[in-house]
């Protein structure tokens, strides 16, 4: 930046002096050459015959002189030899002066110069910018990892949620703390961390933690950082990342996002894997070469650990892995906590219901439910938030916003009202299904309506039972439309539902062992390191065999659909009921579905009557349940 400004301002003065002694030069006229009279030759042999001409001064062949009247005059002389003596025969007072000296005016001097001012300036400019990209050149191979400031850092305090994580990795804070603790028994801290999680967890937070415990420098840098299109610069930028932290050991380096360098070696097809390869293999010698990184504690964050290289796993790199996983409901109340710290809340909010209510929320997910209730607060000019706030951010965020502007006519509003009834019903006469939460036939996202189940708990298994009425319920909204507007009358709003539907159905048979054919895996999931994803394939089987497995998930769907028709059949008063009160009111909580299909009289003041316009046709969406 100062370069730049430099170089402007060179060539501002540069040209701007340049003109100023232009124009002096053009302006200046000295003064004994002002009012005088140009006379030419023969006016000059003229005046002087009349006996005009007073004096002259002759300097070689120029004249100046005065006539009679009092007036300067100049003339210039040719080679005459009679110009002499016709002067004295005239009385003209006569005088010689040698010729001066021509000097050079600033103007000319500048000109003369300028070419060579131009070249100078040439030369000094592109020496800078010679040395400025020499620079660059040199530390095209030095690594990009940025050290944390005191600013930046963080506790265990601000990590909330993953006390089995911070637990393990405590120990690695009093090692850095008090090394001798440890080394007295012979014991050694692990080389290197991995923690391994889905988005959001606070992998990367943890590691901050870390170092604000231990009160050691921390450098941080992605993976993709190191790869570059030329081979040889991420190995580089390895060997000069660690040369940097010896300097500052005992340290912690992190590398978030490991998998984009340190996949599978011999995956690719040369070209620019080489140099991803390369890299990995400098950062495995570097993590336990012959050279000796004492003190220096690398740090990786991935979520996916099943494309890592084999040799990056081992004891000696990477001695521990610790896991993070989404946070259960008393985590989720943790991390909410910390997060309101700053949020004005009202009395009425409840952050237990609010981490009952959120299951499979990350600490991400949360940091942005609160930041919506915050901002919901703000739109609605309230000076705190409140539990609505709360309940309306946490609606966004699992359903989407709200789409009142969708204009729907009856028909299609009333078709939507009975695919959601379906859900709904089929939800509360089914054994072991979650809860029913809320039921809106309000657009949401890209679904016309949704149907939302709330776990009591957090749930780390799935059984049979469970499964089954899962596909019962996804049928429903299909099942509902076909007995109020027949089959030739049904939607495309059921295609998210079979697509989920399919999916359960082929796992239970093929990954689950949930189906006659027995406890078999027809399927395993497979990374194709390539594609750098994770699939499934089935394995190797007779035609028999895989008709037989198609012909078990087939069976699945079959018999969970007719089990829904059975439970719609036999309730369609309810569904009846239920269909009516979502087109009056819209939206109805769980209790608010109970107390209806009752008979009960719900209390919705705050709920008007429906108000979604109208419009022409229906877009083609999914379904969300």
């Amino acid at each position: 930046m100062h370069k730049k400004v430099f170089n402007k301002s060179f060539f501002i003065w540069l040209t701007l002096f340049f003109v100023l002694a232009v124009v002096a030069n053009f302006s200046y006229t000295p003064t004994d050459n002002r009012n005088i009279q140009e006379l030419g030759y023969s006016e000059f042999l003229t005046k002087t015959k009349a006996g005009e001409i007073q004096s002259a001064t002759i300097q070689g062949q120029n004249v100046v002189g005065k006539t009679k009247e009092g007036k300067d005059f100049r003339t210039y002389l040719p080679n005459d030899s009679g110009i002499i003596p016709l002067l004295t025969e005239n009385k003209v007072e006569l005088k010689a002066e040698p010729v001066p000296e021509k000097g050079e005016s600033w103007g000319e001097i500048l000109l003369s110069w300028l070419p060579m001012l131009l070249f100078l300036g040439f030369w000094i400019i592109m020496m800078k910018q010679m040395a400025a990209s020499n620079g660059k050149a040199l530390s095209f191979g030095k690594s990009k990892a940025r050290l944390l400031t005191g600013k930046d850092s963080v506790t265990f305090k601000d990590v909330a949620g993953i006390e089995e994580a911070k637990q393990e990795l405590q120990e690695i804070v009093e090692f850095l703390k008090a090394p001798a603790k440890f080394q007295r028994l012979g014991g050694k801290i692990p080389k290197g961390v991995l923690l391994v999680g889905p988005p959001g967890t606070g992998k990367t937070l943890l590691a901050k933690a870390i170092a604000g415990e231990a009160g050691v420098p921390f450098y941080s840098i992605s993976g993709s950082d190191f790869v570059e299109m030329f081979v040889g610069v991420g190995a580089s930028r390895v060997r000069d990342m660690f040369e940097q932290a010896k300097k500052t050991s005992p340290c912690i380096v992190f590398v978030d996002e490991i998998d984009a360098v340190g996949r599978h070696r011999g995956a690719g097809l040369g070209g620019g894997n080489d140099e991803r390869e390369q890299t990995l293999n400098q950062l495995l010698v570097e993590m336990d070469g012959f050279e000796v990184n004492s003190g220096i504690i690398l740090i990786a964050a991935t979520n996916r650990p099943d494309v890592l290289d084999p040799a990056l796993l081992r004891p000696g790199r990477f001695d521990r892995q610790v896991v993070v996983n989404n946070p259960d409901v008393k985590g989720r109340e943790e991390i909410l906590r910390v997060h309101v710290r700053k949020v004005p809340m009202a009395q009425d909010v409840d952050l237990k219901i609010l981490a009952r209510g959120t299951p499979g929320f990350s600490g991400a997910d949360l940091a942005n439910l609160v930041n919506e209730a915050a901002l919901l607060a703000a739109r609605r000019n309230q000076t705190m938030v409140t539990m609505t706030d709360f309940e309306d951010a946490k609606d966004k965020v699992m359903m989407g916003t709200e789409r009142r502007s969708l204009m729907m006519d009856e028909k299609e509003k009333k078709m939507t009202a009975y695919h959601e009834a379906g859900h709904a019903i089929v939800s509360l006469h089914l054994p072991e299904s979650d809860p029913l939460h809320k039921v809106t036939i309000i657009p949401r996202g890209r679904a016309l309506g949704v149907t939302m189940q709330l776990p009591e708990k957090d749930k780390y298994s799935q059984s049979k039972t469970y499964l089954q009425s899962r596909l019962s319920i996804l049928f429903a909204g299909r099942v509902a439309e076909e007995m109020i507007f027949g089959k030739e009358k049904v939607s495309t709003g059921a295609s998210n539902d079979l697509q989920v539907a399919t999916t359960i159905a082929r796992k239970m048979v093929s990954e689950w062992g949930m189906s006659p054919l027995g406890p078999i895996a027809f399927e395993e999931p497979e990374s194709d390191v390539f594609l750098g994803y994770s699939i499934a394939k089935r394995k190797n089987m007779a035609d028999h065999t895989a008709l037989q497995v198609d012909k078990a998930i087939s069976d699945l769907i079959l018999t969970a659909y007719k089990r829904t028709q059975n439970i719609l059949r036999t309730n369609k008063k309810e569904l009846d009921i239920l269909a009516k009160g979502l087109i009056d009111y819209e939206t109805l909580s769980g209790d608010e579905v109970r107390d209806l299909i009752k008979g009960k009289k719900i209390r919705q003041d705050e709920k008007k009557k429906s108000n979604i316009k109208v419009r022409a046709t229906l877009p083609d969406v999914t379904e969300k349940v």
